[in-house]
């Protein structure tokens, strides 16, 4: 059951105070006892029925309304302060009913009013000049009510639509960053130990021993990023990131040379680019035959442009989910990358220098 299909009940004993109307005449008028009698028991009739209509759900508010709208009508010729009681029934109509049916069961319920007033005998003159006006005023506050209880639904179902969608994004982004960072660090390690193979085969073990030495610190950073991974990639700096980069390509075989000066970026953006390197390294060490990788940042008016190009023999380009998820990762602080394949790989990332809003 939603919170519209409820009214809130907590004030529900403040709102009795309009029952005023119907208590008054209990002291001012002098009545025989068993209409005291019949006022009493119908009083404690319209109770049930009115915390009934608190308690149960639009579908089912017809038969309190009907209750309340019955008592009252046969306690009129006695009490015409029933006014408040259908006062009653008309506000639980505004509230649980669409437009349509509020305003036939509206008109009904005027209806039986000026039927009231003209069948029995009304010891109130005014019972319909402001009995009429006070329901239908009455019923109109049942219509905001439901009118408010439907927007805050609609603000609860936005609060769940914004925390999925966070949550989806917040897995996309571990999903990307596993990758990128897991992708290239395994790599590193394969190659690593691999070396650390040969050189053993060469009965180099003190190069072996150093390699070894590197591998368990690559691994030890791995682990350190993928439990960063959960809370935020964090890193050391553009500057010390690309240089751990160029070191694990030329661990890998690759003259690797850098050109340009290292861009001053904020937090989100050099995040960001540092996994897209990254990506991009470990796709160079993976899958180029060349011998040669070059990075260059180059500013030019508002933009940044950063290159990374290989020498290798491109024959066949398939892009996986890795330059997907790159492509998306900088779409997101407004950045693009272009691919080309001639004379080798070169990838083109075009970041703005400031911050878009």
């Amino acid at each position: 059951m939603t919170p519209y299909d409820k009214l809130e009940s907590k004030l529900s004993l403040v709102y009795l105070i309009n029952l005023i109307f119907y208590i008054i005449p209990l002291f001012n008028v002098r009545f025989a006892l068993w209409q005291y009698v019949s006022m009493v028991a119908a009083l404690l009739l319209f109770l049930l029925c009115y915390f009934w209509a608190y308690r149960c759900n639009r579908k089912e508010m017809h038969w309190p309304i009907v209750g309340i709208v019955v008592v009252a009508a046969l306690i009129t010729q006695v009490n015409p302060g029933s006014i408040s009681m259908f006062a009653y029934a008309g506000f639980f109509i505004g509230y649980a009913y669409p437009l349509r049916r509020f305003l036939l069961l509206m008109a009904l319920l005027i209806a039986l009013l000026v039927t009231l007033d003209l069948t029995l005998t009304i010891h109130w003159n005014l019972f319909l000049i402001m009995g009429v006006p006070i329901v239908l005023a009455v019923s109109l506050l049942g219509r905001a009510e439901q009118a408010k209880q439907r927007h805050r639904l609609a603000e609860l179902q936005s609060e769940d639509e914004i925390k999925q969608l966070a949550t989806m994004v917040e897995r996309e982004r571990i999903g990307r960053d596993l990758h990128d960072i897991l992708g290239h660090t395994l790599s590193s390690i394969i190659l690593k130990a691999d070396l650390a193979e040969k050189l053993l085969a060469r009965q180099h073990t003190d190069a072996a021993q150093q390699q070894l030495t590197e591998l368990s610190q690559i691994a030890r950073d791995a682990l350190s990023q993928v439990r960063q991974s959960v809370s935020g990639y964090k890193h050391q700096g553009l500057t010390a990131e690309v240089a751990k980069l160029l070191n694990r390509l030329r661990d890998a075989g690759f003259q690797a040379l850098l050109i340009g000066d290292m861009p001053q970026l904020d937090n989100r953006r050099e995040t960001a680019l540092i996994l897209a390197l990254t990506e991009l390294a470990t796709n160079v060490i993976r899958h180029s035959n060349g011998d040669c990788c070059q990075l260059s940042f180059d500013q030019q008016d508002k933009l940044l442009h950063i290159n990374l190009h290989d020498n290798g023999n491109v024959t066949k380009v398939t892009e996986g989910n890795g330059i997907k998820g790159l492509r998306e990762r900088l779409s997101a602080i407004g950045g693009q990358l272009t691919t080309t394949y001639t004379d080798g790989f070169n990838a083109a990332i075009q970041l703005p220098l400031q911050e878009q809003m």
